[in-house]
């Protein structure tokens, strides 16, 4: 072949390139997220975290804080000022012979971006005729608002739901109600929208702290945050979780600083109190930690870093059921 004639196939091929479209390697955004739902095993309980959503909660809600000490806290964990994202977690335990729910979510008592707890029981394989209990943190919107449907009808008609004796009292009291200042009077509302089908019922109980809600499930007080405010110890085969509830809203902040408080905090002292008592129990014992609040799963441990101060240590993803150690 002369070169003359490859020369000539040369500026051919470039003829042809140039008049060809060039196919498009670019695919349609999918912007959807992954079902959020994260499953581990505890003994022989499967817990399963569902993710109800986000909201953004303004750092002024914070409180025994300064604007340089916030801006630090949050810079450092990369977390937005003035507003910063919180989740909102529910969890599910399957003990092989009840299944349980913690908390139910919002529903859209707070807007689009909360009320997904429902989708992702069903991504996660469970239906909610299945479940027959849920217990409840304590009577805040984000917690038991989903505990019915858009026409408050209840989601969960086979299920007894049990809430503190202390929170029950306060929340669904028509005069602490009309006592409350204006603001806070329509989370009285809320709670007694939610109760209402399971009251009339009888679905519907109390209990007291130091209760076993289920075999496995105790209630741990942990007021402050409210009246009756609960945590809930959680043991099978001798593997132990604590869920606990509302103990932090901002992780980047109440972590290195716990004796910051939030506006939500009923008595702010108290809640500072079970915080401080909360972690350093948990610290030292290295259970493992779940939160309504702490980003999705929530679960993880407290890790104390000297002075009163401590981190959080999210867990690592794992394959269920998680594999045996291999001795080498």
């Amino acid at each position: 072949m002369t070169h003359l004639f490859r020369h000539i196939l040369a500026m051919v091929a470039a003829t042809l390139i140039g008049l060809t479209p060039l196919a498009s390697a670019e695919a349609p955004k999918v912007q959807t997220q992954v079902p959020g739902y994260y499953r581990i095993q505890l003994g022989q309980f499967e817990i399963t975290a569902l993710y109800d959503g986000a909201i953004e909660l303004d750092t002024k809600l914070l409180k025994n804080t300064n604007s340089a000490e916030l801006q630090l806290l949050l810079s450092r964990m990369f977390v937005g000022n003035p507003k910063m994202q919180t989740a909102v977690n529910a969890y599910l335990i399957n003990t092989g012979s009840n299944l349980v729910l913690v908390d139910a979510g919002a529903a859209k008592l707070f807007g689009p971006s909360l009320g997904h707890v429902l989708q992702n029981m069903k991504a996660a394989g469970y239906e909610p005729a299945q479940v027959d209990t849920v217990v409840i943190t304590h009577l805040h919107g984000d917690h038991m608002g989903g505990l019915n449907d858009a026409n408050r009808q209840p989601l969960f008609p086979k299920a007894t739901v049990l809430v503190s004796q202390e929170d029950n009292d306060f929340w669904l009291s028509q005069k602490n109600a009309d006592d409350a200042p204006t603001e806070r009077q329509p989370f009285f509302k809320m709670a007694r929208d939610s109760a209402a089908p399971y009251l009339a019922s009888g679905q519907w109980k109390t209990f007291t702290e130091g209760s076993i809600l289920a075999p496995g499930i105790e209630a741990v007080k942990a007021n402050g945050h409210t009246p009756g405010h609960t945590a809930y110890a959680v043991e099978s085969e001798g593997q132990k979780l604590l869920i606990w509830g509302d103990l932090v809203h901002a992780h980047a902040v109440q972590f290195a600083r716990p004796g910051v408080s939030i506006e939500f905090d009923i008595d702010q002292v108290q809640a500072i109190a079970t915080r401080k008592s909360i972690m350093k129990a948990m610290a030292a014992s290295k259970s493992l930690v779940a939160g309504m609040h702490l980003p999705f799963p929530g679960l993880g441990h407290v890790r104390a870093d000297g002075k009163g101060r401590y981190s959080w240590v999210p867990i690592e993803f794992g394959p269920m059921p998680m594999p045996k150690a291999v001795n080498h």
